[in-house]
């Protein structure tokens, strides 16, 4: 046996790994890491995809993070929000579409405050779906606020745990008020969700691997995996490297080994990179889907980084798409709520 199918099956068994056994599965082709990782997803999570309904409802953002297409310095952006009632009702649309979860995301825009934002989660919640918040960097005060207004889960991406690294990608924010963030979301009872964005310039495989220890030290709920787009109104424009799927599909798949009945989306930037992105990484250990539930009009303008898929589909039709492509690999769309290790 080579030491690279000791190191899965010990994984398999005892679901850890050292820093140093996680660098050797990333400098691994991948091949037996992803079927190793499939098979825990399949017995511990099961063939079930989660499909949560995405409602983008603000393109505005008072943050200058050197990647993202929302960043405030954009000036080409066309910015737009959508009023606390067109919220609800996109969410209503999800219902009927037979969503059992909605995330809500935005870029840091203060226009939403307590109020209105916890308005909307009341209002949304009447209709018996679980809510997934993706906002940003709160107060531990607005975080209860909403949990207690029948917010479920939260989504923050720490998006890379190198301190220096965070400093340069993300001008006027605070590492360790990230990890704060994350932290009081996890003790007010939250699903926590993060993630990182793998390929990121100056990024080395060490710091994919604290990432990775990160995501366990905390005890994520929800782990999103990224390839680094770049997006061409920002200072990181034409730092694309094609490398970035397989790398970023070696960090999900070994983050399923070492959190086996987490919920881990096949995020959209996989499928923006390789057109069966979504598949492959549905057969590399995810277990979950998020498409989007807004109209065209507004999923053009939400755009992080370049060429998002999708962007003309109406939602219904999107829907059933990717229902067919879960049914073409032998998985089907599940009937529950998908919290954390529901089949």
């Amino acid at each position: 046996m080579t030491s690279l199918n000791k190191i899965l099956e010990k994984t398999y068994e005892k679901h850890s790994l050292t820093k140093s056994e996680i660098i050797e599965l990333l400098n691994s082709d991948g091949k037996e890491l992803y079927k190793y990782s499939d098979r825990v997803r399949q017995e511990n999570v099961g063939d079930g995809v989660h499909l949560r309904g995405l409602i983008e409802f603000s393109n505005i953002c008072k943050c200058s993070c050197k990647y993202c297409g929302l960043r405030s310095p954009n000036n080409r952006a066309d910015r737009y929000r959508l009023e606390p009632d067109d919220i609800i009702k996109y969410a209503q649309n999800g219902v009927e579409l037979g969503y059992k979860t909605v995330v809500l995301q935005s870029g840091e825009d203060n226009y939403y405050d307590t109020d209105k934002l916890c308005h909307i989660i009341s209002e949304i919640k009447k209709n018996d779906i679980a809510i997934t918040l993706s906002i940003g960097e709160r107060t531990r005060e607005e975080y209860q606020a909403f949990k207690d207004a029948g917010a479920d889960r939260y989504l923050l991406r720490i998006e890379t745990t190198d301190k220096e690294l965070y400093k340069f990608l993300h001008p006027h924010m605070d590492f360790n008020n990230r990890v704060r963030c994350l932290k009081d979301i996890k003790d007010i009872g939250y699903e926590v969700g993060t993630g990182c964005l793998v390929g990121l310039p100056n990024q080395t495989i060490d710091s994919l691997a604290d990432d990775i220890l990160f995501f366990k030290s905390l005890g994520a709920d929800m782990v999103g995996i990224g390839p680094f787009i770049p997006h061409p109104e920002t200072p990181l424009k034409g730092e694309l490297n094609p490398k970035n799927f397989d790398m970023a599909l070696k960090v999900m798949a070994i983050t399923r080994l070492i959190l086996p009945d987490i919920n881990i989306p096949a995020t959209t930037a996989m499928e923006t990179i390789n057109p069966m992105g979504r598949i492959i990484a549905l057969q590399s250990g995810a277990n979950v889907v998020m498409p989007n539930i807004l109209d065209s009009e507004y999923k053009v303008k939400y755009e992080i980084y370049p060429n998002k898929i999708c962007l003309n589909e109406h939602s219904g039709k999107c829907r059933n798409c990717i229902e067919g492509k879960i049914n073409s690999i032998g998985r089907y769309v599940s009937s529950t709520k998908g919290f954390h290790g529901e089949k």
